[in-house]
């Protein structure tokens, strides 16, 4: 070979490894979803993957999901100041590196006639929600927390949902999202980390006799804001840096839960994480990140 030759194979092997999306360990251009670019600690799980979401050519955020229980354990991503508004008429997405086979590293359209058996292993397919009458379709990474339109769209792949209790998801869970944005709106002046995720329950959906997908007991949710208006009135300021909250799954019983992420951590240890769980580097300290700077 020439070192010409030489240097293109090398680049292009290059390529192929930094744009690989389902990985072990992220790549640097996901960690900037991540505060202090550092992944939640302590969620060391069977069959689990990290997605780094592509859509049009760009990163949008990141998701750890279980290819076993078919549901991202987590997702994380930055927040965008936006107006709430959601998306109309965008398709449903899968993930094809979580596929056998594929020759794309950005999520796709489920096609129209697909053969299901290509995707069904590693993840969820349209089908399985179709007679699960009893849950829907709820995001974790939520279209209203984004504002550009691509952003949006890219939270309507089937990696970054869970199966949901409709009254739950429609009431309880899509309003506090819309509390969030507009605190994070109002309060918020720099860039905000937000991490939401899920504890198993135990319960599968099934299809075919078949366990298909892990439905949540609880959901969660944690933000990390270190810019931010000082000025706040006391009501909002105490929810900054960083705050959480959570709530049950179920019809009754699921008021939202608000805490500091450090309770959250606590409470989670006690029910789904490892006992050095922490979502965000440092409990999203700031004089730790100005360290890293």
């Amino acid at each position: 070979y020439s070192p010409n030759m030489v240097l293109f194979l090398f680049f292009d092997i290059f390529l192929m490894l930094v744009r690989g999306r389902v990985e072990n360990e992220l790549s640097p251009e996901c960690r900037e979803f991540l505060f202090m670019r550092t992944p939640p600690k302590g969620l060391e799980l069977p069959s689990i993957k990290y997605i780094c979401q592509f859509h049009n050519k760009k990163p949008r955020y990141v998701t750890l999901y279980s290819t076993e229980d078919h549901i991202p354990i987590y997702s994380a991503y930055t927040f965008k100041h936006s107006d709430g508004e959601t998306c109309v008429d965008v398709p449903w997405m899968y993930e094809p590196q979580l596929s056998t086979s594929f020759d794309t590293d950005e999520m796709q359209p489920f096609p129209r006639g697909y053969m299901h058996m290509n995707f069904e292993d590693a993840q969820a397919i349209l089908d399985d929600y179709t007679n699960a009458i009893h849950y829907e379709r709820g995001t974790l990474n939520p279209d209203e927390h984004q504002n550009e339109l691509d952003d949006k769209a890219s939270t309507y792949t089937l990696t970054n949902v869970v199966p949901l209790v409709p009254d739950f998801n429609d009431r309880i869970w899509n309003k506090q999202e819309h509390i969030v944005r507009k605190r994070l709106n109002n309060y918020c002046r720099g860039k905000a980390y937000i991490v939401t995720g899920i504890t198993k329950s135990g319960k599968m959906i099934r299809r075919e006799n078949m366990n298909r997908i892990a439905v949540p007991n609880y959901l969660w949710s944690a933000y990390c804001c270190v810019d931010y208006d000082h000025n706040t009135p006391y009501t909002e300021r105490y929810k900054f840096p960083s705050f959480a909250h959570y709530a049950l799954n179920e019809d009754e019983n699921n008021e939202i839960v608000e805490t500091s992420v450090p309770k959250l951590q606590e409470f989670l240890k006690k029910t789904f994480a490892n006992q050095n769980f922490q979502i965000f580097e440092g409990d999203c300290n700031p004089q730790s990140s100005m360290k890293s700077d």
